[in-house]
């Protein structure tokens, strides 16, 4: 059996960020990391200005910007032949005024290398929990299959979930999810890049579809928006009929798309929004996609969960080192982090509404003027990339401040959102 004060079940962006930062603080911490190794393709890539910010708090930037990766200033969309830019990062009150494209794995290789560095930190790869241990109504820790499949007792005061939408620490701590329907599903895969494609990140939307191409140098990482459940369908279609789609939203890809010739190169990314009712009970949190899981709309999962990450180790790791981390300490922390989430899902929810307008109309899109009158607002794009690049309620090392010009931004980007959805909605209403 091991011993820690707190054990983090799950090793991605917000485990190992929490990892580091208790350790840093001086809280004897245990990451359990399922894999060998974090390398996976389609995991969420973007760094956003607020991690940015983190990291720069936190003495890495400098060193973290070195390794390789894409600045990202603004981010558009083809909506038809209307080319528009719907968020631009470059106003934010951030130290960087990007968003960095970056492999997770490297993100994550770097972050924990760091961590090692306190003696308070450990991390287990190829330790995969299974279930928690319990005492009484108290949840005592974790149990993982360790290498070979051994079991491995990890005994904690706190144990938290940091373990993604299929998290074994809500399921095993019998914590209720709350679940929002949600219209579609994305197909990720990669295409490759030439030099005189467009260079910064695009929405492109006509004939029903969706595609997504976010510039990764020498290749697109793409992703086709479809309804929820319709891949095996697709699959049915052919290979053939898929490339074909894809030109017909993008003809500029041309024989590119016949890189895509079997269907292992395609990626399906079931698409949930859903939150916890509860984080928490007594021994156990949950945090990040664990607690509420989002849509990959705007990449701001990864960002939200970092946040949550630095917020837990603001309010906890004093009483953790003071062995008094209580239920009413946890729920602080759902308490400040539950409205982010809520407004966040909320304008996720209000971009799903979008695309399954756009999938009503399978011919050429005919752009509706609420699009274009949006567009025009004066600063809506820097309002929308504030929203995108900085969150709601960004946190920061070490502070726990609320920002009202924050919120501000959270209610014009959603009252945006609104507009472009009840334009779309009447111009469905027009044709039927």
């Amino acid at each position: 059996m091991k011993e820690t004060t707190c054990c983090i079940i799950g090793g991605g962006p917000a485990g190992v960020m929490l990892g580091y930062l208790l350790a840093r603080g001086g809280v004897k911490v245990t990451v359990l990391e399922k894999h060998k190794d974090f390398f996976r393709d389609f995991r969420g890539d973007t760094v956003h200005p607020s991690t940015l910010d983190v990291l720069r708090e936190l003495g890495l930037l400098d060193e973290f910007l070195r390794l390789p990766h894409q600045k990202v200033t603004h981010v558009g969309g083809v909506a038809g032949e209307f080319e528009f830019t719907a968020a631009d990062f470059r106003h934010m009150p951030a130290h960087c005024k990007f968003v960095a494209l970056m492999p997770q794995w490297d993100f994550l290789n770097f972050l924990s290398s760091k961590a090692k560095k306190f003696p308070a930190f450990e991390l287990l790869m190829d330790h995969e929990a299974f279930d928690l241990m319990r005492e009484g109504g108290r949840i005592t820790g974790a149990l993982a299959h360790g290498p070979g499949g051994a079991t491995v007792e990890i005994r904690a005061d706190l144990t938290i979930g940091c373990d993604g939408r299929q998290s074994i620490a809500r399921k095993a701590g019998g914590l209720e999810v709350v679940d929002f329907g949600v219209p579609i599903d994305v197909l990720w895969f990669r295409i490759s890049r030439q030099a005189d494609d467009p260079e910064q990140v695009l929405g492109n939307f006509n004939y029903g579809k969706v595609l997504i191409l976010i510039n990764r140098l020498d290749y697109f990482q793409a992703g086709l928006i479809v309804p929820k459940g319709s891949f095996d369908a697709i699959k049915q279609s052919g290979p053939e009929a898929f490339r074909q789609n894809l030109l017909q939203i993008v003809p500029w890809l041309g024989d590119r798309v016949n890189e895509l010739n079997d269907w292992d190169r395609i990626k399906l990314l079931t698409v949930e929004i859903n939150r916890l009712r509860c984080w928490h009970r007594q021994g156990l949190l949950c945090i990040g996609d664990a607690a509420h899981a989002m849509s990959p709309a705007g990449g701001v999962g990864i960002n939200l969960a970092i946040q949550d990450a630095v917020a837990t180790a603001n309010l906890i790791a004093r009483p953790l080192r003071r062995g008094c981390a209580t239920e009413p300490v946890l729920a602080r922390l759902q308490k400040r982090r539950e409205f982010p989430t809520r407004v966040t899902q909320a304008l996720q929810i209000g971009a799903h509404k979008v695309f399954t307008a756009v999938f009503r109309n399978a011919g050429p899109l005919q752009v509706p003027w609420q699009l274009k009158a949006v567009m025009a607002v004066p600063g809506i794009q820097h309002v929308m990339g504030r929203v995108v690049g900085m969150g709601v309620l960004p946190e920061h090392v070490g502070r726990r401040k609320r920002s009202g010009a924050i919120f501000a931004m959270g209610a014009a980007f959603g009252a945006a959102l609104a507009v472009l959805t009840m334009g779309a909605r009447r111009r469905q209403r027009a044709h039927s």
